[in-house]
């Protein structure tokens, strides 16, 4: 390796040859080593992470600092993430500092190319925080929105803060966790850390340094010299545009900071945070890579500047100089600092070039093209490094690949692989043998001396699973689950009403938060928050159905017949699972050469739930009973590839298999996927659908019939009368839910003794899991697969400027595009503007009213690439996986429920490629206020695998999942959707306990009338949803540690607990003893009390009678077993406490 201090001492650009990507970090890591600051300029954000990623391995003592560019397009309507920002900020600022430790800042060309903050701006942001300091909350909260800080009800990520009395919550930029500021007055009194996901603090600190979480910043010096140079740029009528009138009132808007420089005095760009003597390195991509960018600069804003017109609201693009360097200013800046260029290829060494002698790695392509053994090859590599004296290091991305890894080679003669948790540590290993590494670095490298083989040059294409941050989604959740006014809620004993929000009603003078309900005829009903739990949400498809009347017979009438029907569901369930047990059944299991090559053909690294679900279903074919096992996953997260190797294994052991899918669509996705991955196999693939020609068709029957074919994917005509199988041993059924009756109840007579694996993605709600086990097996998978980027997701007004570009970007990458609106009348106008304004743009239209074939038909062209962009409402075809797709646009966005659009937008960012969702709402129009939330939840929710519970949650959408049979939507339209569920969990438990539970009634829920203030006030949870949300928790709280539990949650969220709320938890305690006691209801007055029991019985008389004796001539049971108290109780506190200790004493009697 030539000497480091040649880069040192440059005074003129050098060219670093032989210098292929695999090595970099490891040169970069040396040269930060040297203790001066090194910066490496990457072509695009992947590369620029993928050094970050792997140069601390080389020297772990190495301090990386990153700097991406912002995360949107130049001139766009939407703002870099809050994340984006908050990672350069918090560079900028560490670059101020000197540091111990050796430093590598990574960045890209984009980045290095944008103007920023000057470094006397960044010194003069910061804010020091700690206990002690003095400040109001008022100037901290207007501190904080001018430093770009959002103010929400629920602090979840970076760049937001809450404020609720006396605390004040936030996330600042660069921080790890986010902190809770406890005043006391205008003095800090402690800093504590808490975690998003629940809201309740892990530690304190000592205080904190707050970073900008914006580039573009609303202090007010600021906000004046954007309002002067905007009138004098565009003169006095641009005084209308939205964005002048919000930065006039500190509003932030979307895309605001492409308008950063009318913002500072001056901008200065990152070469003048860097020291001095900083050494900087360019990948040999950058010329390219800068080149598309300033062309894409030029472009973006001539298109804007076309589009401009003088009316408000109008696009007025800066100059390209304004905000980003132009060309001949770069080629400058790079030339002057010398930032030399590496290259992988050699050049012979001179003054101005330096050989690092070091080739890429050797690649197996032709091996696994010519579908030679790999591992072969592998190991005589090794054999032919080790004679010409390098030493061989081999990589893997995770500790099971590498042990997989191990073992494969170990097979194939390699006897000398040893483990190594470092580099330093391999280095000694591979003097003498193999060192096998965990490094995910996408190639390897050949030095003179080393040589570093990545399963990605073994094996080809392998994606690895980055930890990202995952954002909890029951935060999110909980808010999904509160209703909105106007919605219909299913009441236990009266049946469908109509929500109509929170009021407070007096009782004797004491406020009391109570729920009102409208039903049929306008009566009003009045349900208290501690009985909140006999309410539950109706469900979707409310236009059908209509309000009970108060105290009318119909609802009790449906409620009875409904239990009737259940039970006898309930009761077929168990005993098919019974049939089922007794039945013997073939076993497979995998053989050992072929299954862990078949394994190896799968390009990720399974995920967890994948794993749980890929053992289960093995297990289950090794059992010697029939499997019967249900899959359930989000669209896209690997249910196939179970399904692919259980199909492999029974093959193998040989039985036929049969796939049989929804639509022919489906059915062909699989044919492909099954025949891609059987291949070199001794397996024989057929095909059935009406798209299949029918000397196919009869072959593959024939086939089927005589054996010779393993495995046959189709639609239902799998199931048809003329199709035998001579030794039929494991069905694949697709998405069931989507069969008719007829086709059903075939599968059941197929499935009689065979094994049954059953996909589907429409979620189980995980109550009823519970309830199903032992019934029908399942497995859930609900990690996102690897490298899944998160789709960005733009909410914006319509704007047909940025909808071309998006459309046209998609267009010229080669991919494929939605567009989706609420409703067929939309359609024409649609057509217009793209006929219009995207002609370059086919389109294919498909809607509901159109016939099903034709829908497949035109879904079929789509798929097979015939089209560009497919307009429709809603997406018809839910199941289906187009991975050229990758942007959607919805027309609209404010007319979907949120699992809809979650669900919608699932439909894109199937591969490696960033997907675009953009949301687009009524340009002139306002919004309502809970659409506008559900917009920004979605934007907020990037993170994957939400959507199995958010799903779960809207179940409602698309039927409950099918595990009974059809005529369960029906009943769901009589009960609403959460108490049919809740009955049939009741129905399935009674039957497996074979009539044993016991006899107290399970949806009692007792009244408890005191006088005394119950709720929780607004000025101590100011957000009507949340307070909702935290009533609605309080019900389903199940002992007296929830109970505690609960409250110190509040205490720590919300600060000390008032009054009335202190009054809401001791009743709910009351309310939990006087269900066991099977009390129905409770009046505490000033004499006494007195109690009614639940159809006038108490489940142990003789612990009643010995209760009332105890209480000596106080208490006395009526002859109509009401049982009365004789006490003086003068406060409604004394009364609230004397409710509690009487229910307590009556739990206990009660046993």
């Amino acid at each position: 390796m030539p000497d480091l201090k040649t880069i040192l001492s440059a005074q003129k650009l050098l060219t670093l040859s032989g210098a292929p990507a695999g090595f970099l970090p490891w040169m970069l890591a040396d040269l930060a080593r040297t203790g001066r600051l090194t910066v490496f300029v990457a072509p695009d954000e992947a590369a620029m992470r993928a050094v970050a990623g792997t140069a601390p391995y080389f020297a772990p003592e190495l301090e990386v600092l990153g700097f991406p560019a912002w995360d949107c397009l130049p001139y766009d309507r939407a703002s870099p993430t809050l994340r984006v920002m908050a990672e350069r900020l918090a560079t900028l600022h560490a670059l101020q500092a000197k540091s111990e430790r050796p430093r590598l800042l990574v960045t890209t060309v984009n980045a290095a190319t944008q103007r920023t903050l000057t470094p006397f701006r960044i010194r003069q942001l910061v804010a020091r925080l700690a206990p002690g300091e003095r400040i109001s909350l008022e100037k901290l909260g207007n501190l904080l929105q001018a430093n770009g800080y959002v103010r929400v009800d629920t602090v979840n990520d970076a760049g937001e803060f809450a404020v609720r009395g006396g605390l004040v919550d936030l996330f600042p930029s660069g921080a790890e966790q986010a902190l809770r500021l406890d005043f006391f007055g205008d003095e800090i009194e402690s800093v504590r850390t808490f975690d998003p996901a629940d809201q309740r603090t892990t530690g304190r600190i000592d205080g904190f340094t707050l970073l900008p979480a914006s580039e573009a910043l609303l202090d007010e010096e600021s906000v004046k010299r954007f309002r002067t140079r905007y009138r004098e740029k565009f003169g006095a009528t641009a005084t209308g545009d939205p964005l002048y009138q919000a930065i006039s009132d500190g509003r932030r808007l979307a895309g605001m900071e492409h308008w950063l420089p009318l913002f500072e005095e001056r901008l200065e760009t990152l070469f003048e945070h860097l020291p001095a003597d900083a050494i900087l390195i360019r990948d040999a991509g950058d010329a390219g890579a800068a080149e598309a960018r300033f062309e894409a600069i030029a472009d973006y804003q001539s298109n804007r500047v076309r589009a401009q017109s003088a009316d408000p609201g109008s696009y007025r693009p800066l100059a390209a100089d304004a905000l980003y360097l132009v060309a001949n200013e770069w080629e400058k800046r790079l030339a002057d600092w010398p930032a030399h260029v590496s290259t992988p290829f050699h050049e012979p060494t001179s003054a101005t070039v330096l050989d690092f002698n070091v080739d890429g790695p050797r690649d197996f392509a032709p091996e696994r093209a010519a579908g030679a053994n790999v591992y072969e090859a592998v190991v005589e590599h090794i054999a032919k490094l080790r004679k010409s004296g390098r030493k061989p290091v081999l990589a893997s991305y995770s500790n099971g690949a590498r042990e997989r890894l191990t073992g494969l080679l170990a097979d194939h003669g390699l006897k000398t692989a040893r483990k190594a948790e470092s580099w330093h540590e391999a280095m000694g290993i591979a003097d003498s043998a193999v060192a096998m590494i965990v490094l995910p670095l996408d190639h390897g490298f050949s030095a003179p001396d080393v040589a570093v083989l990545t399963e990605q040059d073994m094996l080809g294409d392998r994606l690895v699973r980055r930890s990202k941050r995952r954002k909890s989604t029951d935060a999110f959740l909980n808010e999904l689950a509160t209703l909105s006014p106007g919605d219909l809620v299913v009441h236990v004993d009266h049946g469908i009403g109509r929500y109509e929000g929170l009021t407070q009603i007096p009782v004797q003078k004491a406020p009391h938060d109570c729920v009102a309900l409208t039903y049929a005829g306008g009566d009003k009903l009045y349900v208290p928050v501690e009985n909140l739990e006999v309410l539950s949400r109706y469900g979707a498809g409310e236009e059908g159905a209509a309000l009970d009347r108060l105290g009318g017979e119909a609802w009790q009438r449906r409620k009875s017949r409904m239990k009737e029907r259940i039970r006898e569901i309930a009761g077929e369930l168990i005993a098919t699972a019974a049939k089922r047990a007794t039945r013997p059944a073939e076993v497979a299991e995998p053989d050992a050469g072929g299954y862990p090559a078949f394994v190896d053909r799968f390009p990720y690294e399974e995920t967890d739930d994948q794993d749980r679900a890929i053992g289960d279903v093995l297990e289950d074919l090794a059992a010697g009973r029939p499997m019967d096992r249900l899959i359930v996953g989000d669209v896209g997260f690997g249910k196939t590839e179970v399904a692919l190797r259980a199909a492999f294994v029974a093959a193998m052991a040989g039985m036929q298999v049969a796939v049989v899918c929804p639509t022919t669509l489906l059915a062909r996705q699989h044919f492909n996927n099954f025949t891609q991955r059987f291949e070199g196999f001794p397996i024989k693939v057929g095909r059935l659908s009406r798209l299949v020609g029918t000397t196919e068709m009869k072959a593959t029957k024939d086939g089927a019939a005589d054996g010779t074919i393993d495995i046959v994917v189709g639609t239902h005509a799998v199931l048809a009368k003329g199709v035998e199988f001579k030794r039929l041993g494991l069905v694949i059924v697709d998405e069931e839910q989507r069969f008719g009756v007829t086709h059903k109840e075939r599968l059941k007579a197929m499935k009689a003794d065979v094994h049954v694996l059953t996909l589907t993605a429409t979620p189980i709600p995980r109550t009823l899991q519970m309830a199903m086990s032992g019934l029908r097996e399942l497995s859930v998978i609900q990690t996102p697969p690897v490298d899944r980027l998160a789709v960005r997701t733009y909410v914006m007004p319509w704007d047909p400027v940025v909808l071309r570009e998006a459309l046209l970007r998609e267009h010229y990458r080669g991919g494929q595009a939605y567009f989706v609106t609420p409703r067929i009348s939309d359609l024409p106008e649609i057509e217009e503007f793209l006929r219009n304004d995207v002609p370059e743009i086919r389109y294919v239209v498909a809607h509901g009213q159109m016939a099903a074939g034709e829908v497949e038909e035109r879904m079929s062209a789509f798929y097979d690439r015939k089209y560009d962009l497919l307009v429709s409402t809603t997406i018809i075809e839910s199941g289906i996986d187009i991975p050229s797709a990758n942007t959607l646009i919805i027309n609209r966005a404010d007319k979907f429920g949120l699992a809809q659009l979650y669900q919608l937008r699932g439909r894109v960012g199937r591969s490696k490629t960033r997907a675009y969702a953009y949301l687009t709402t009524p340009a002139q129009r306002l919004m309502t206020e809970a659409a506008e939330k559900r917009l920004k939840v979605l934007s907020d929710l990037e993170s994957l695998g939400a959507g199995f519970q958010l799903a779960s949650h809207d179940l409602d959408i698309r039927g409950a999942g099918n595990l009974l049979g059809d005529e369960q939507s029906g009943h769901i339209k009589e009960v609403g959707y959460e108490l049919y569920q809740s009955m049939l969990e009741e129905a399935i438990l009674d039957a497996k306990a074979g009539g044993l539970r016991d006899e107290r009634p399970r949806d009692l829920s007792p009244q408890i009338t005191v006088d005394a203030p119950i709720m929780i006030p607004e000025d101590y949870v100011p957000d009507l949803d949340l307070r909702m949300g935290l009533y609605r928790r309080l019900n389903d709280v199940e002992d007296r540690a929830g109970i505690e539990s609960f409250a110190a949650e509040l205490i720590d969220r919300f600060g000390k607990l008032p009054e009335a709320t202190e009054n809401l938890i001791t009743l709910i305690e009351a309310k939990l003893n006087a269900k066991r006691a099977c009390i129905a209801k409770l009046d505490v007055g000033p004499k006494g009390a007195l109690v009614s029991f639940h159809d006038d019985k108490f489940p142990n008389v003789d612990g009643l009678l010995a209760y009332v004796d105890k209480l000596e001539g106080t208490a006395k049971l009526r002859p109509d077993m009401k049982l009365v108290i004789a006490r003086a109780w003068a406060t409604p506190q004394a009364r609230l406490n004397g409710a509690l200790q009487l229910s307590r004493g009556l739990a206990k009697a009660a046993g």
